[in-house]
C-alpha cells in the first residue's frame, strides 16, 4: 500500500521516530553537547563517514565497552547486540585477547617479521577452516582483493561473478547490482568513472539456471560469494544451491571464493565447515582477532600449486598484494588467543542457544501483533525483517528493506536499553551475552511492535 512500510503507515512511523528521538536526546545531554554539532577537525563531523548513518539523532559517545555491554558518557548502559557489526562478535575485549594484547604491547607492535605466535597460527587455520595454505591481511576487503588477484593469475581470466546483494567490503569489482534485470554500477559510488559491469557478471542468489548461463563462456575466473546474503535483508540458500554452485564452477573451470566474514556466526569453522562447502579460496575478516584489525585468506592445494607455477613464470615485480601493517605481531597475538581460547565449541554452543531463544521470542512477538514481518538466522546472527519471508534473492531483499521503519525501531530499542546494528536490523549473540539480555531485547521489541500494531488498528 502507498504510504506504508512493513504494514505501518508512514505517519505512524514518523510519529514514533520523533517521540523516540526526543527521548534519546533527553537521556544524553553530555553526548549532545559534545557531538550534536559534529566533532571538530573531522570531515562531516565524524572520524568515519558511516558514523553518521546511525539512525540516532547523533552518534552515541562511548565511554567503555565490556563483554556485551556498552556504556556511554551519560551513564546509559546498552545491551550490545551490534557488537561492532561483527568486529566484536565474541564480545568486547575477550579476556584471552586482552591478555595477549598486553603481553605483545611490550614486545613491539609491528616489524615485518614473524613472531612465535605466527608459528601456531598456520596449523590453527588449517585445523579450523580446512584449507592448507594461508595469508594474513588487515581487512576482509584487502583479503578479497588479494584472493581475486590469485584467481585471475592462475586461471588467466579477467572476469568475476557476484550475486546481487552480496557484500564483500569495498572491493571495486563487487560494487554492481541488478536494476530491472540489468547489471549496473551500484548507486552512490564516489569518484567511480569505470563501468564495473565490463569485468563483473552478476546474477541473483539461488538462481541456478542464471548462474549456469553466466559461466557458460568459460571466461569467469572466480565466483565470490557469501554463503548467506547478510548485508541486505538476510537471504538463506535454497536446499541444493551450494552443491549446484560448486558443481557448476568446477565444470566451468571457475574458482569459488567463500567470504565468511559475516557467516562465521554459524560455528567455529563458519558456514563452510558446518555445511561441508568446498571452496578454492576462503576469506574471513572482522572478528578473527577479537577486535584487532585482521583478516585471513586461504587457498586449496591445487590453487597454491598453480599460483606457485604462475609466480615462477611471471615477470618480477610487485604483486599488488599486501600492506606494510599486515601480518604484524599484534595481529598474531590477538588472533592466536581468539582461535585457541575464544572461538571454541563451547562458546559457539552458548551463542547458538541464545540466538535460538532470540529468534523464537521475536517471532512470537511478530505473530502476536499480526505484523507482516519475519525473522532470519544463521547461527548466532539474527535479523528481523519488516516484510514477509523467506526472501530468495537480492532483489527481494532490497524490496523488503524499510529504512524509515527500521530507523524508528532502532532508536526505540536504544531507548529501551538495546543496541542493534544500524543496518538491516542485525543482532549478534556473543559468548558474553546472557539470557537476561536476550529476554530484555525480546521484551523491548515486543513493546515497540505492540505500539506500532495498536496504532495501526486504532480507528481514524
Amino acid at each position: 500500500m502507498a504510504g506504508t512500510a512493513g504494514g505501518i503507515s508512514a505517519a505512524r512511523i514518523a510519529a514514533l521516530r520523533e517521540r523516540e528521538a526526543e527521548r534519546f536526546r533527553a537521556a544524553r545531554p553530555k553526548s549532545q553537547a559534545r557531538l550534536g554539532n559534529g566533532i571538530a577537525g573531522f570531515l562531516g563531523g565524524v572520524p568515519m563517514h558511516w558514523m553518521t548513518d546511525w539512525p540516532t539523532p547523533f552518534p552515541i559517545l562511548v565511554e567503555q565497552a565490556r563483554g556485551a555491554v556498552i556504556t556511554d558518557i551519560d551513564g546509559n548502559r546498552l545491551d550490545d547486540f551490534c557488537l561492532g557489526d561483527t568486529g566484536s562478535m565474541f564480545g568486547h575485549s575477550p579476556p584471552p585477547v586482552a591478555r595477549a594484547i598486553r603481553r605483545q604491547a611490550g614486545r613491539g607492535l609491528t616489524y615485518m617479521l614473524p613472531s612465535e605466535d605466527a608459528l601456531a597460527i598456520g596449523p590453527l587455520l588449517q585445523e579450523k577452516f580446512g584449507l592448507p595454505f594461508w595469508q594474513i591481511a588487515t581487512t576482509a576487503t584487502d583479503a578479497n582483493r588479494f584472493a581475486l588477484r590469485v584467481a585471475r593469475a592462475v586461471t588467466g581470466r579477467d572476469k568475476i561473478l557476484v550475486f546481487n546483494g552480496c557484500y564483500h567490503g569495498s572491493v571495486d569489482e563487487t560494487m554492481v547490482r541488478l536494476k530491472d534485470g540489468r547489471p549496473v554500477n551500484r548507486p552512490g559510488l564516489a569518484g567511480e568513472s569505470r563501468d564495473l559491469t565490463k569485468r563483473t557478471r552478476i546474477v541473483e542468489f539461488n538462481d541456478i539456471p542464471a548462474l549456469e548461463a553466466a559461466l557458460a563462456d568459460h571466461d569467469v575466473a572466480c565466483v565470490i560469494t557469501e554463503p548467506v546474503l547478510t548485508n541486505s535483508c538476510m537471504v538463506l540458500p535454497d536446499p541444493g544451491f551450494h552443491d549446484a554452485l560448486r558443481a557448476l564452477t568446477r565444470k566451468a573451470g571457475t574458482l569459488l571464493l567463500i567470504d565468511e566474514t559475516h557467516t562465521i556466526s554459524t560455528g567455529p569453522g563458519g558456514y563452510t565447515a558446518k555445511y561441508g562447502l568446498e571452496p578454492d579460496l576462503f576469506v574471513l575478516g572482522k572478528p578473527i582477532a577479537g577486535g584487532v584489525p585482521a583478516s585471513i585468506w586461504g587457498m586449496s592445494e591445487e590453487v597454491a600449486s598453480r599460483y606457485n607455477a604462475y609466480n615462477q613464470s611471471k615477470e618480477p615485480g610487485y604483486s599488488g598484494m599486501g600492506t606494510t601493517l599486515s601480518a604484524n605481531p599484534l595481529q598474531f597475538s590477538a588472533m592466536r588467543a581468539c582461535l585457541e581460547e575464544v572461538m571454541t565449541a563451547d562458546n559457539y554452543a552458548h551463542m547458538e542457544k541464545l540466538a535460538e531463544r532470540l529468534d523464537a521470542g521475536l517471532t512470537v512477538a511478530i505473530r502476536h501483533h499480526r505484523l507482516p514481518w519475519h525473522v532470519a538466522r544463521v547461527g548466532a546472527r539474527v535479523e528481523f525483517i519488516c516484510a514477509p519471508g523467506p526472501l530468495r534473492n537480492g532483489t527481494e531483499a532490497e524490496s523488503a528493506h524499510a529504512p524509515e521503519l527500521e530507523a524508528a525501531v532502532h532508536v526505540a530499542l536504544v531507548n529501551r536499553g538495546a543496541l542493534i546494528a544500524p543496518f538491516h536490523n542485525m543482532m549478534l549473540v556473543s559468548p558474553a551475552t546472557t539470557a537476561r539480555q536476550v529476554d530484555r531485547l525480546i521484551s523491548a521489541f515486543t513493546d515497540i511492535a505492540g505500539q506500532l500494531a495498536a496504532q495501526e488498528r486504532t480507528p481514524s
